[in-house]
């Protein structure tokens, strides 16, 4: 009988020990089902981040950039309008500037 209860608790244990096994792999096979969640989970996020950011991205090109031909034709507009400035300023000082050239072209130095 002694040899009954020694056998009977060895099963016993090799049940217990088949038994941690299973819970120890469904622990394993949970975590790995969770972390595939999270990364699943985060993946889409990150998608769905960079897409919020190339549309961001895209609409401050689409601002600075503007039509081309809008940005020509400013660009002509302000030239035009410097060279006008720079004409009227050198017209308000030509006068001065042919009398100093004329005095110094017609002084005679000993």
């Amino acid at each position: 009988m002694g040899s009954n209860k020694g056998q009977g608790g060895i099963q016993l244990l090799l049940a217990a020990e088949q038994e941690a096994q299973h819970i120890v792999a469904s622990a394993r096979a949970a975590k790995m089902a969770r972390l595939k969640q999270a990364k699943d989970e985060a993946e889409r996020e990150i998608a769905s981040y960079r897409a919020q950011r190339e549309t961001e991205f895209r609409r401050k090109v689409a601002e600075t950039s503007g039509d081309s031909g809008s940005n020509v034709k400013r660009l002509e507009e302000e030239t035009k309008a410097k060279i006008e400035h720079l004409q009227n300023e050198a017209s308000k000082v030509s006068p001065e500037v042919v009398a100093m050239l004329m005095k110094y072209v017609t002084t005679v130095r000993n």
